[in-house]
């Protein structure tokens, strides 16, 4: 098995330490920043297979941070470490792309396990052999996948990570129900009440985003998940 190569951004020094050991126990090769601009210089100039990010950092904030690493990779797995456990915080840090958020104080353990999860995930993503259209017709809509666009009558929408990989699940399965266990494990790795609320935060956004053309919606299938319904098609040339 390769090495797994982590970024890890963290102030608070001793806690650092501790989660450093921890990792490297378990053979990861960690690669430790204690402000937001110094971890961007080392993941421009590195290759990383996840990154470990506190939101609280000095220089550049991590969600700052989180922003910039999306702006030329989409697809690392990034795991926010943050003692802010208010919806507004943990939605933010879904919205600017981080996969996780994972609040303080947490086991070791439990870091281990979403790390594993999301590797696997990614790995299994990666291998995937559902290739997306590069630019997909839903309704009156173009959705761009690859760029994390969404094109409507020259109006162009920038998507979250979150919210581009949610539609994409419901529009590879459209007018057909998407579990909502299928969806969280899927984009969060886990199914507890708050992943549960968020998501349902990030399905709001959608159908507000596709208001322009009523002959598609995003219906809540009670107690078992969403479904894209689209009741006609425009030409798809």
């Amino acid at each position: 098995m390769r090495e797994v190569n982590i970024l890890y951004v963290e102030d608070e020094l001793l806690l650092a330490k501790v989660i450093i050991d921890g990792l490297e126990d378990q053979n990861f090769n960690v690669k430790w920043s204690n402000d937001g601009l110094t971890a961007y210089h080392l993941f421009k100039s590195g290759h990383y297979d996840i990154c470990l990010i506190d939101i609280m950092v000095p220089k550049l904030d991590g969600i700052s941070l989180v922003k910039k690493i999306r702006e030329t990779d989409s697809t690392i797995p990034i795991i926010f470490l943050s003692a802010r456990t208010l919806t507004e915080d943990v939605v933010r840090g879904f919205e600017v792309g981080g996969n996780d958020y994972l609040k303080k104080p947490f086991a070791i353990e439990e870091l281990i396990v979403r790390i594993t999860s999301l590797l696997k995930r990614n790995s299994h993503r990666d291998m995937s052999t559902t290739t997306p259209v590069a630019v997909e017709r839903l309704g009156a809509y173009h959705f761009d996948y690859e760029n994390m666009l969404l094109k409507h009558n020259g109006n162009i929408l920038k998507l979250t990570h979150t919210e581009n990989e949610i539609l994409r699940m419901l529009s590879l399965k459209r007018n057909q129900v998407v579990e909502r266990n299928d969806i969280l494990q899927s984009i969060w790795g886990n199914t507890d009440n708050y992943n549960a609320r968020s998501m349902d935060v990030f399905i709001s956004k959608l159908r507000k985003y596709l208001t322009h053309d009523q002959s598609i919606e995003i219906i809540n299938v009670r107690a078992i998940g969403y479904k894209l319904k689209i009741t006609h098609s425009l030409n798809e040339n």
